[in-house]
This record gives C-alpha cells, structure tokens and sequence, in this order.
C-alpha cells in the first residue's frame, strides 16, 4: 500500500483558536464520532477505542515545537473525505430595504441564525457570516440572566449570550469582541433549553455549511 498525505494544513492561530479545535476534537473523541481534521470538516477519521499516542517537546535552533500524534491501523479507523459535514445553508439574499442579509437555514428548513442587520453590499454580508463560521464553533456560551462571563483564555474571538428579552422569551446573540453582535437567533423560544439547543446547532453546523446566493 502506498503512503498517502490526505490532509496537511499549516496557519498562524492564536491560543484561542487553537483551543477551539482542540476541544472539538476532544468532544468528538469523547463521543466516539468521527473526528474532523480540518476547519471545513470535510475530512474525518474514525480512531478506534486504543491508538498509540505520542507527544513530543523539541528544541531546535531557538523554536519549540509541540507534536501530538496518533496512530492506528487503517482497517480499525476509517478516513473520509469530502464530508458534507453541515446539516445547513446559508442563504445571502438582498431585503426590501435593498440591503443584504444572511441567514443560515437547516436542512429540515427552520432558519436556525440570522445577520440580525443589514449590509450594505453582498460583499459585507459574506464577510459578517465568514466571521459567524470561524467563531461560533469555539464561541463561550454565557448566561446574562446569571451574571456569567466568558473565561480570558480559550473560546474564540466572540461569545453567545443568552438574555431574556421583553416578552419574557429565552434568546441568544453571538457578539464579537469588538462588540457586534454577528449573528442572533432571530425569534424567541419558550425555554432556556430550546435556545440553547438551537444555538448548539448553529455551533455544529456553521463551520462547513456552504453559502449560496438567493432571490
């Protein structure tokens, strides 16, 4: 059999990012679900209950480098490729105000977030949902209601909020640290629970879902 790379990335990331792949892989690994190697999600390996693990500190020439590495047969962890990974879409379409606006839309057809505003070209809109796709998975989840703040280290660069709004409804927002909220939930849920259950979907699903263009 010959040797195969399938996937190999290589990017400068803060702690913070790295933290937030790291705990998506330790939550798939403790679910026994497949792992995704990449940020897209679209290729998975399935580690079997054991693997040799190894970790290794190096020093060479003023550079530290940390390698974590696994390591199974082949026929007892599967690798997939071209995953559709995301049970959504978003959708980027222009409203009756001439503004564009996103919207992320699952595949049993309840729209799950939204821009909460709108852009002022198409362009704009793409760029707040790319930040929606590269925060929401890390992203700390805090309850206002209980005077919670998100932890200094680890997350990503932006933080869900849960709040109560003024019909007594649970809803969530995700704000950037800048400020902006780049994304909201778009309606109210009878429940704490339900919201958060409805932001764990866009937490699971944003990252690889495809972007289309709309009337």
């Amino acid at each position: 059999m010959t040797d195969e790379t399938v996937h190999e990335s290589q990017e400068t990331r803060s702690r913070r990012g790295i933290a937030s792949y790291f705990r998506r892989l330790a939550n798939r690994l403790s679910h026994g679900e497949p792992v995704p190697a990449d940020e897209e999600q679209t290729v998975t390996v399935a580690p079997p209950a054991e693997s040799d693990f190894e970790v290794g500190v190096e020093r060479e020439d003023g550079t530290v480098t940390l390698e974590i590495e696994m390591e199974w047969e082949e026929e007892e962890g599967a690798v997939e490729t071209e995953v559709v990974a995301s049970k959504a879409t978003f959708e980027v379409y222009e409203d009756r105000g001439e503004q564009y606006r996103w919207r992320l839309v699952h595949d049993n057809g309840n729209i799950i977030a939204d821009s909460g505003e709108g852009y002022a070209s198409k362009q704009k809109a793409k760029q707040g949902l790319e930040s929606v796709k590269n925060n929401a998975p890390g992203a700390y989840v805090v309850d206002q209601t209980r005077d919670e703040t998100a932890p200094d280290e680890g997350g990503s660069k932006a933080t869900f909020e849960l709040f109560k709004d003024s019909e007594d409804k649970a809803r969530w927002r995700l704000r950037h640290d800048n400020g902006e909220i780049i994304a909201d939930c778009g309606q109210g849920y009878a429940s704490k629970q339900k919201a958060k259950q409805g932001l764990q979907s866009v937490k699971t699903n944003a990252r690889g879902a495809p972007v289309e263009d709309t009337e």
